[in-house]
């Protein structure tokens, strides 16, 4: 019998202040952001997603992304990321200070379309300009998140092929620049062995020095623990979570939550898989969040009585 050994260790990126936050359709306080965000730190949260630079007119949400980039700044042990949409994104996060630019291209032309109103491979002539910007500002780190890897709300089932297409165009932009590609289920509706097959797949085709490989998945469907693991144990070393299961995608119709950190924190522990999170100070930081105004959460370990949860 084989047994499956667990790796030494996972990164969380946790995702909440962007992901979460812009499913909320009333513009929160700052202040109550920054306070949702403290309570993240002092969990032992290291990777944030701490907004986007994307129009306000489309997100009024994340307008005061540069204020809460401003309000983190100082902390060397946090590695902030900023989603951009385009080159417009990339030099406003820049600016700001992020050094981890997250630009995101749907597979699915329906979602890319809908999502930034533009054709896929515009996306990608586009990501070909963010990374010549990139190659100018030492110390920079580029994150192509990959949409509707799985499944599109408009076009079905996506398979394999459709993401290898243009993983393979942006790897090609990539050049040997250092980067993270995640592979997204942008809508939940994704199984455990669609994403072994993926992964599995993408990495033969694509494995290269520099390249590492991350996990972004919803629980509309229930599989959003199930899928990161299955995610990890076939080459993803990070997987994006949101504390309290906050989110779901405003251009993906029926996507409910983003995967909970504190339940795939969880299932990690089970394996004795290090992430540096304690996980009584991450339900902390959950209720603080599910008390949001407007928010939609999805957590399963916060309905568990605390004396219950080790």
């Amino acid at each position: 019998m084989t047994l499956l050994t667990p790796p030494a260790s996972v990164e969380i990126v946790e995702v909440a202040p962007r992901d979460g936050f812009q499913s909320i359709r009333d513009p929160l306080p700052t202040a109550d952001k920054q306070r949702c965000i403290e309570a993240l730190v002092d969990a032992g949260i290291t990777r944030l997603e701490i907004g986007s630079f994307v129009s306000p007119r489309a997100i009024p949400q994340m307008a005061d992304t540069g204020e809460l980039i401003a309000a983190f700044a100082d902390r060397p042990s946090l590695r902030l990321s900023a989603l951009v949409p385009n080159l417009k994104g990339a030099e406003l996060a820049l600016e700001h200070g992020i050094r981890e630019v997250v630009y995101v291209i749907s597979v699915s032309e329906s979602h890319n379309r809908g999502n930034v109103r533009r054709s896929v491979d515009e996306s990608l002539e586009d990501l070909g300009r963010v990374i010549e910007r990139l190659r100018q500002t030492e110390g920079t780190r580029l994150r192509l998140d990959l949409g509707t890897c799985f499944d599109c709300p408009y076009e079905a089932t996506i398979g394999w092929q459709q993401v290898d297409r243009v993983l393979g165009q942006a790897i090609h932009l990539a050049d040997g620049l250092p980067m993270e590609v995640a592979l997204c289920d942008t809508t939940g509706r994704a199984t455990p062995y669609q994403v072994a097959d993926h992964f599995t797949r993408l990495r033969e085709r694509h494995a290269r020095e520099g390249l590492a490989w991350a996990f972004h998945g919803h629980d509309t469907f229930g599989m959003g623990v199930a899928n990161a693991l299955f995610a990890i144990h076939h080459g993803a070393t990070a997987v994006d979570s949101a504390c309290a299961g906050l989110g779901g995608c405003p251009f993906a119709p029926g996507a409910t939550g983003n995967t909970a950190t504190e339940d795939l924190l969880y299932a990690l522990q089970g394996g004795g898989v290090a992430t540096g999170i304690d996980l009584p100070s991450l339900l902390e930081a959950a209720d603080r969040i599910a008390a949001l105004p407007g928010g939609q959460t999805a957590s399963h370990l916060r309905q568990v009585p605390r004396e219950r949860v080790s």
